[in-house]
């Protein structure tokens, strides 16, 4: 079910997508810059038709659950204004942690990963769904009914703050001024689809860059002349794109780790439930401590 808000959320922001698309098409094609590939591009569409269909076939039961727990509502907002702002703030904190325990965790990484596996980076990248999150993400959500906020005004926040971090993908838009100290911009988000190794992990933020400044993730896009050119994609790029093996190649990674031989019991955990790139012979690298080997290399 969705809300009236959302359909015109849905209405206004689709040919917007389009424009974009098209102006970034042409402007690249006139620099001569190869910033699409067909390939790339329907798996953008595929990965987010799927996680759409697994959204919309939950939908109910997230918004369901939501009521269930709003009529235990601890909070009771009368200032409209002030009920709004607190909300967006409140969901993109929450969302801040959704997305970096997705990086942190390696059996969320698994689902989040496809997001990360094109080594373009484009408007149409930010469709590139993580196909499986919406059979967890509502977890993340469920104290806002309870502080107050009614549940389809929860699922238009997400909605809007989502339109925005589409438009984050995109090199045409360079850094925006004073925007950059408060809000999740292009320059910020482009440190976020790096592969280089300063890169890994950093500015998990959807809407707001505050999160990653007060919480330790935060990492400023440097020019080229001091540090590398930035280089999308995974530290272990995916050859194999087949649709399936796109969403799939993670999982098989790490069924594959977990039935190593002479394994013990927390080794197989954190080769589920550790920081991705754990390996217990040392034979992969976690980002941090592919960042630790980096510095060590610069001295």
């Amino acid at each position: 079910m969705e809300t009236i808000k959302e359909q015109w959320l849905i209405f206004v922001s689709t040919p917007i997508y389009l424009c974009f698309i098209g102006i970034e098409i042409l402007i690249s094609h006139w620099r001569k810059q190869q910033k699409y590939a067909l390939k790339d591009t329907f798996i953008n569409v595929y990965l987010m038709v799927l996680n759409s269909i697994l959204d919309l076939s939950f939908r109910s039961l997230h918004v369901a659950l939501f009521f269930y727990c709003y009529q235990f509502a601890i909070v009771q907002w009368n200032n409209k204004l002030f009920y709004w702002v607190i909300l967006f703030v409140v969901e993109d904190f929450l969302y801040y942690w959704l997305h970096r325990f997705d990086h942190e965790i390696r059996l969320f990484w698994a689902v989040h990963v496809t997001h990360h596996s094109s080594k373009f980076f484009n408007f149409t990248v930010g469709f590139r769904s993580s196909v499986f999150q919406p059979l967890y993400r509502f977890i993340y959500f469920l104290p806002m009914p309870f502080l107050g906020f009614q549940p389809f005004d929860i699922l238009f926040a997400y909605a809007a703050t989502q339109i925005w971090g589409i438009f984050v993908h995109t090199e045409l838009i360079q850094k925006m001024g004073w925007l950059e100290y408060v809000f999740v911009t292009p320059s910020h988000h482009r440190v976020h689809h790096a592969s280089n190794a300063k890169y890994l992990d950093k500015n998990m933020g959807m809407f707001l860059i505050i999160w990653d400044k007060i919480f330790g993730t935060f990492q400023a896009e440097l020019p080229s002349s001091t540090y590398q050119n930035i280089q999308y994609g995974l530290t272990n790029n995916v050859t194999n794109q087949h649709p399936l093996h796109i969403v799939f190649h993670e999982w098989k990674q790490i069924l594959a780790d977990i039935h190593q031989p002479n394994l013990t019991f927390a080794q197989k955990f954190k080769y589920i439930f550790g920081k991705p790139g754990y390996s217990h012979d040392n034979s992969r690298k976690t980002s941090k401590q592919l960042q630790e080997l980096e510095v060590e290399n610069e001295f």
